[in-house]
């Protein structure tokens, strides 16, 4: 395999010139980049396909010829100058595209290869640089690097060419490229650090503000288009072939080239899931990478050590590390609607080209697309970094585009990561922070709810439907994940929706309150066991359980008090609106009584007595035929509303959760992201190369599953709640 095939007759058959041209790519002999060679290689046919195991033994070959040959960073030189071509061309019909599609494929398998095989820390098996000997046209600047010059020709064609049916295919083929590239990103820690090598992750990175605008406008508009492959197109290329159909070469008999024009199924896990739309999804998870890049860098600085007045005064040298600034971040979280303006109309200039989108197309792709959890990440991402887009979100008027997709992913979520579940309830949380926003829950009535089995749940509204799903996904987590993290998140949810609480449903009513039960045993249940443990064990050392439990007991103490908050708050601000809520709690009073003493509780409970005094005194005088029915008791709260005028209410200060995201986030989201990247792309990648998250994990979807609690402290902050994985 490793000798260079003889150079083919003239009467030779386009497979035979294949096989010629690109055995010797991968072979020993170095062609220099003004070679013709280049222009016969990239311009072969796209009507042949061999076997992946050819290509195995190709990769094999060529990562070992590369050091010296550099034919790695000459095809991806010749693939920026067919992109610098297509882009002076403006998507017109041309062989460039057949060329550029060419060196793409080219350039991902020989990439992907090396780069999930690669023995050292630093890569330096892509030798992307050209050796200094190497002769170069007149025009080519010499230091320059391959992967910067790279960087610029495919983001330029993505932000500059309009996906039409002659250019959709480059597009895609550029996007799954991007991807690629970006892999190395899998050979690093789950925590940035500055030995990190992604070199074309920072080259992309480097690009001027521009540039990167247009890349996320176009990738936001790929996804909010969901345009698709004209099939003609689709059909002429082995990328979108089954094993069975033609592919981009045929077998070729010599063993000298043993290789494959990139049939993308090479790359391909033949048991990942077929994407509803591969250009936009592929387009969401180049922008998701790119967002969530953190590049980490040293800064030496010389200090004077003074802990020692007596001694001398010789700088030291302190490294400090910090992450350089995302523009990609930066241009999503600065992306404005292009339909309206709002520092145009204020006379505030935006500093910098400014990405424009239509945001009511982008509100309704999401909702569409919420049941996929990269969606979430990207509506996540859009509600806690863009406030321009939050305050969009805020003032529809159609906020079930959202909710209900939401709420539903939330119901099954025995079915669902636990990652998607922290997303959509920090998406919850956000939201809930307007008051505007649970204020217009209540009024929009829902005519039924078909996915909700448990209830039939009839002209309930919105806000009411949310409750029952926040307190069912309570219970949930109380039998199943038991993660303090997401009860904390939950009950802030609720804790924000209070006061604003209008006309809540009678089952929501009655799950409220049985949400302080259910804790409520889960408290004594703890209470017990410490005791028991207290009694059963004397003056000993090893009474490190006991102080868990102690500080598992202080948690659900403090979850407690918030329902009790949540319930107050309710009676205080809304309780003439809700005479459900004041017939749940009558109906189900007793659970209330072991608590009146607590002194964690007792001010609280001293309203909710405060109100079932008022009732209850009020039924015991009113005459009554017959029993008291379910109907006649609400149509009796009703009527005893309107004389209710809060006296002997205590004021609490109104709780208000706000979301603060942890401080190094990177942490948990870049591991994230890839582990969504690659369970949909369709990419397979050597499971024993990746560092960057636990195989296991992502093989089986159940990605950090417990990884969430594990700075939890035990304490409730009533300001903010940090998002800390």
């Amino acid at each position: 395999m490793g000798a260079v095939p003889s150079t083919p007759r003239h009467t030779s058959t386009t497979a035979e010139t294949a096989e010629y041209l690109i055995g010797t790519f991968v072979g020993e002999k170095s062609f220099p980049l003004a070679s013709d060679f280049w222009q016969k290689l990239l311009e072969l046919p796209l009507t042949l396909r061999w076997s992946s195991y050819r290509v195995q033994q190709a990769c094999e070959l060529f990562a070992q010829n590369n050091h010296h040959t550099r034919h790695l960073a000459k095809i991806l030189i010749h693939l920026s100058w067919c992109l610098q071509e297509a882009v002076r061309t403006s998507g017109a019909p041309s062989v460039v595209y057949l060329k550029a599609i060419n060196a793409v494929y080219f350039s991902s398998v020989f990439l992907k290869y090396i780069i999930e095989n690669s023995q050292s820390d630093n890569i330096e098996e892509l030798c992307l640089s050209l050796l200094e000997n190497e002769p170069v046209p007149k025009d080519f600047m010499t230091d320059q690097r391959s992967e910067n010059l790279l960087m610029h020709n495919v983001l330029t064609f993505l932000g500059s060419i309009d996906v039409s049916p002659t250019t959709s295919l480059l597009h895609q083929e550029l996007l799954n490229f991007m991807l690629i590239v970006m892999s190395t990103q899998l050979l690093s820690g789950p925590t940035p650090g500055p030995k990190d090598v992604n070199p074309f992750l920072d080259a992309a990175m480097s690009q001027e503000s521009l540039l990167v605008s247009s890349v996320v406008r176009r990738l936001l508009l790929n996804y909010i288009m969901r345009s698709r492959l004209p099939s003609s197109t689709a059909a002429s290329y082995s990328i979108f072939s089954e094993e069975n159909q033609p592919g981009v070469l045929q077998r070729v008999g010599s063993a000298a080239a043993n290789f494959v024009l990139l049939p993308f199924n090479y790359l391909v896990n033949s048991n990942s899931e077929c994407s509803r739309n591969q250009l936009a999804d592929c387009s969401l998870h180049v922008l998701l990478v790119l967002i969530h890049y953190h590049k980490c860098v040293v800064s030496d600085e010389s200090i004077t050590d003074r802990s020692d007045d007596s001694a001398s005064t010789d700088p030291v040298s302190k490294v400090n590390t910090y992450f350089t600034v995302n523009p990609y971040s930066k241009a999503l979280e600065n992306a404005r609607d292009i339909e309206f303006d709002r520092a145009d109309i204020e006379g505030n200039a935006q500093n910098g080209p400014v990405v424009r989108l239509p945001f009511a197309s982008l509100f309704d792709t999401l909702g569409m697309c919420l049941a996929d959890e990269t969606a979430v990440l990207l509506l996540y991402s859009l509600v806690q970094g863009n406030s321009d887009f939050l305050e969009y979100v805020l003032v529809r008027t159609d906020l079930d585009t959202l909710l209900m997709p939401i709420l539903e992913t939330l119901y099954s979520a025995s079915r669902r990561t636990s990652n998607q579940i922290y997303m959509l309830l920090i998406i919850l949380l956000i939201l809930s922070q307007d008051s505007s926003f649970n204020a217009s829950i209540h009024k929009m009535i829902l005519p039924g709810v078909p996915w909700y089995k448990e209830h039939l749940l009839h002209q309930t509204s919105l806000g009411s439907l949310m409750v029952i799903i926040l307190i069912r996904t309570v219970q949930y987590n109380l039998s199943k994940l038991r993660d303090v993290y997401l009860h904390t998140t939950c009950l802030a949810t609720l804790a924000n929706m209070a006061p604003h609480v209008h006309r809540l449903s009678a089952y929501a009513s009655q799950r409220l309150v049985s949400l302080f039960y259910m804790l409520s045993r889960k408290y004594n249940k703890l209470v017990e066991l410490r005791d028991d443990k207290l009694q059963t064990k004397a003056i000993s050392t090893g009474d490190g359980l006991v102080e868990d439990m102690s500080a598992e007991l202080q948690i659900y103490t403090d979850f407690l008090r918030i329902v009790l908050e949540i319930l107050n708050a309710i009676l205080t601000y809304a309780l003439p609106r809700n005479p459900e809520v004041v017939y749940a709690i009558m109906h189900r009073q007793e659970v209330f009584q072991p608590f009146k003493s607590h002194p964690r509780f007792a001010e609280l409970l001293e309203n909710i007595y405060n109100v079932l005094d008022f009732f209850n005194s009020r039924m015991d005088a009113q005459r009554m035929d017959g029993e008291w029915s379910v109907e006649k008791v609400l149509l009796f709260i009703i009527n005893s509303c309107r004389s209710w005028r809060g006296e002997g209410m205590k004021m609490f200060t109104q709780l208000h959760f706000s979301y603060e995201q942890e401080s190094h986030p990177e942490e948990f989201f870049i591991p994230y992201v890839w582990q969504l990247v690659l369970s949909r792309c369709g990419f397979s990648f050597n499971a024993d190369a990746i560092t960057l998250f636990p195989v296991g994990m992502h093989a089986n979807k159940e990605i950090y599953y417990d990884e969430m609690n594990t700075n939890q402290n035990g304490e409730l902050n009533e300001q903010r709640v940090l998002f800390d994985p």
